[in-house]
């Protein structure tokens, strides 16, 4: 069905056979004419490029390549440029762009070693990495691989350089809506306009201040449920109907400082947001910093007023965003390469990432329970177990 030096990289002598790898490249800053040239045409031939469906700006060319390390350069309107926003090195024709293909594990000559039972007929890659970690009945079998410093911080300057160059105008989608409620709405309302919507989060505005003044998150439903079990007694059907966010809002100053233990003066929070020009690095420093899902990026004239929102940006659209750009060139990344549990990212089990404890329930566990879990933990979503701690199900802040 398939021929099989396209899929095992020998031919039927057994002789080592370059496997080919398609890869696209993009130049995305315009001109008239652009070609490509590199060490994979030993800056020789120039490759034509081809303007991208449905744009003027972004020329195209898909060729293929074997793996290593490859070199090239752009030549745009006659003259040799390089893309500073992808890797880039110094080479024999100055700065050029650089491409590293990881070698495919079926590029190992098959014949140099003999069969081994339960094994499959192949030497050991030492050039790809393998995870070195599996789970059996709930425990590690081996030794967690640790990613090496070089590769780390090839990776660390790759992204931050990305993070750095490049702004949160880049995180607005091509079309969407947003969501924006007044401080005097009822509470109830809100979140059923939230819920009938889809949403986690809405921004908060106030039309005496002519200005975004806060968001309405999950969070806050978290705490308002609490805060019913707790003295819902004490509320009529008609005070729960007519409460509105600026209450709600001032209550929650007022319960976050009992929460604290400081019943002195505490300073009002400010809205944490953004400008459209403002780059990625300093976007996704304030979500980390002040501990928010979201923060919104507004537009505003030089005076301060006609605030506009255009979208609310979290670490998961930053995510996605670095991934569109890397997404040909994954190789560039050497962290990608690594086994999910050799990076001690999100809440682990204590023998594979941080000491921080897993958070977990069981099925029979009340929902305040689970509500308070997710404020304690301060995570988005809780695995529900059973008795051996097999995942049954997740309950999140969406929930």
């Amino acid at each position: 069905m398939f021929d099989s030096v396209q899929d095992g990289g020998h031919d039927s002598s057994g002789v080592l056979v370059p496997v080919l790898i398609p890869w696209l490249f993009e130049w995305r800053y315009g001109g008239r004419s652009v070609s490509l040239c590199g060490s994979f045409t030993r800056w020789s031939e120039s490759i034509p490029m081809s303007l991208a469906e449905g744009r003027d700006d972004v020329f195209q060319v898909v060729w293929n390549l074997t793996s290593g390390h490859h070199e090239y350069k752009f030549c745009v309107d006659g003259q040799w440029r390089y893309d500073e926003n992808q890797p880039f090195a110094e080479g024999a024709c100055g700065l050029v762009n650089t491409i590293i293909i990881a070698r495919e594990p079926d590029m190992i000559n098959s014949t140099s070693s003999s069969p081994t039972p339960g094994r499959s007929n192949m030497d050991v890659d030492y050039d790809i990495i393998t995870p070195a970690v599996s789970l059996s009945h709930g425990t590690l079998q081996e030794a967690i691989p640790m990613i090496s410093s070089v590769d780390l911080e090839v990776s660390r300057h790759r992204v931050a350089n990305f993070l750095s160059t490049h702004t949160a105008y880049e995180l607005l989608p091509d079309s969407g809506k947003i969501i924006t409620l007044d401080i005097n709405l009822p509470v109830k309302q809100a979140f059923d306009i939230l819920h009938e919507q889809g949403l986690s989060v809405a921004p908060l505005w106030d039309f005496c201040k002519s200005q975004f003044v806060g968001v309405l998150s999950a969070s806050d439903f978290i705490l308002i449920l609490k805060e019913l079990g707790n003295h819902g007694s004490n509320l009529t059907e008609e005070q729960l109907e007519k409460h509105t966010i600026a209450a709600w809002k001032e209550g929650k100053l007022h319960l976050t400082r009992t929460m604290d233990g400081n019943g002195g003066s505490f300073p009002r929070r400010q809205l944490i947001h953004a400008g459209p020009y403002d780059c990625m690095k300093d976007v996704a420093l304030k979500i980390l910093q002040n501990k928010v899902a979201t923060v919104p990026i507004i537009h505003s004239s030089r005076d301060g007023s006609f605030p506009q929102l255009l979208h609310l940006a979290s670490l998961s659209g930053i995510l996605k965003c670095i991934y569109r750009f890397f997404r040909h060139s994954l190789s560039s990344l050497p962290i990608l390469q690594q086994p999910i549990c050799s990076i001690p990212l999100g809440t682990w089990v204590p023998q594979i990432g941080e000491s921080k404890p897993f958070a977990m329930l069981r099925p029979n566990a009340s929902l305040s329970a689970a509500l308070t879990l997710l404020v304690q933990a301060g995570v988005s979503s809780i695995p529900i177990v059973d008795d051996n701690g097999s995942l049954l199900d997740m309950y999140s802040r969406r929930h």
